[in-house]
């Protein structure tokens, strides 16, 4: 897993048992982290609670990663489902027609994400990128109101 770039603020990771644990040394910073790991708590409030930089953590997590003494967890990400993406892409086409599903599709992969792992995190910055690809203002306005609506239902 590469967590060298992008937001890695949501990702849950949870600690490996290792026979040859006590092999190993840590500094003051990469034993915090570790200690927090505990596969319920996203990197994001595991920066804030030990008053961390997210680089920081990325480097402390890159090389518990590399030494694997870590694993991402499947609750990593909450993802949006397909009803979503089909919401989504009707209130698109709406606004600029049969393209956009091309659009959207573009727009994830430009977040550096697939449509099936999607985070939910990030779906009010999917809906800003495609806003921007909508021409006029009227169909615009109405695209984000009804986005912004429905993201709001799913939390």
């Amino acid at each position: 897993m590469d967590v060298s770039t992008g937001d890695i603020s949501a990702l849950v990771f949870r600690r490996v048992v290792r026979e040859d644990m006590a092999e190993f040394s840590f500094d003051g910073q990469m034993l915090g982290v570790l200690l927090e790991l505990d596969g319920k708590k996203s990197l994001g409030e595991i920066a804030s609670k030990g008053g961390l930089m997210m680089s920081d953590i990325r480097v402390v997590v890159g090389k518990l990663l590399e030494l694997e003494l870590i694993e991402p967890t499947e609750q990593a990400v909450s993802v949006l489902d397909g009803d979503f993406f089909g919401y989504l892409n009707d209130q698109l086409t709406r606004a600029v027609g049969p393209i956009a599903s091309v659009l959207i599709e573009d727009s994830v992969a430009d977040l550096g994400h697939s449509m099936s792992r999607f985070p939910s995190h990030r779906a009010a910055e999917l809906v800003d990128l495609l806003d921007r690809q909508i021409q006029r203002e009227e169909k615009r306005i109405t695209f984000k109101q009804n986005m912004v609506q429905r993201i709001r239902e799913m939390t």
